[in-house]
């Protein structure tokens, strides 16, 4: 679940937009200041931030760079009471993903946010099933087809992996099962149970996510 962060100096604005938030399935946060909203992404995981431009102290204009500095994976939407080309194209040059003018419609809001994470959830996945070892591995059926049985499955034993597979050569599963195990995409517990690792789990969802589009 993606993890957003609010930040704006107008209280009521703050509050609603973190409830609309809320309520549309995403975990929320909010800061009041630019200080604050950099001091909350130090200590915490965020996809999002909303950023808006112009706050008392470090305003979103100030802001902006250092997220896209310190942290570069996170997408900004940055919201402005002030509709201006030179504006949204300042925002664009320091980083901003998106631009979003006070007032805007709910749809108009959501619509931003899950477009900016869903290019972030491909830029990802285009990294991660790029990578030479992860790539090698996937382009064999059978390693694929290992994967989605551990998805469906939780936890398999060889043997049942084996079976599933319908595959009489053991040896030859042996070595598909080695070869996720040193791509990093499984790992075995205390009880020999093969199972998805942090990484193979985000490769399936990368899977899902192009063979959806």
């Amino acid at each position: 679940m993606a993890k957003i962060l609010v930040v704006d100096d107008d209280q009521d604005l703050r509050e609603n937009l973190v409830e609309i938030l809320d309520e549309a399935g995403f975990l929320t946060d909010s800061a009041s200041d630019g200080d604050e909203a950099i001091d909350k992404l130090i200590n915490n995981g965020f996809d999002l931030v909303l950023l808006d431009s112009i706050m008392p102290g470090m305003g979103g204009m100030e802001v902006l760079p250092l997220i896209k500095r310190r942290f570069p994976q996170i997408k900004v939407i940055m919201l402005t009471a002030f509709s201006t080309v030179d504006g949204a194209v300042e925002a664009m040059r320091k980083g901003a993903d998106d631009y979003l003018t006070k007032p805007f419609k709910i749809n108009d809001l959501l619509v931003a946010v899950r477009r900016c994470l869903e290019e972030a959830k491909f830029v990802a996945c285009d990294e991660l099933l790029n990578m030479d070892d992860t790539f090698k591995c996937l382009a064999n059926a059978t390693r694929r087809k290992t994967l989605a049985l551990l998805q469906e499955h939780g936890k398999l034993r060889f043997m049942d992996i084996t079976r599933k597979l319908d595959i009489d050569d053991h040896t030859k599963v042996n070595f598909h099962l080695k070869v996720l195990k040193d791509t990093a995409l499984l790992q075995q517990d205390g009880r020999k149970y093969y199972q998805l690792s942090a990484k193979g789990k985000k490769i399936i969802e990368c899977m899902g996510s192009i063979s959806s589009t």
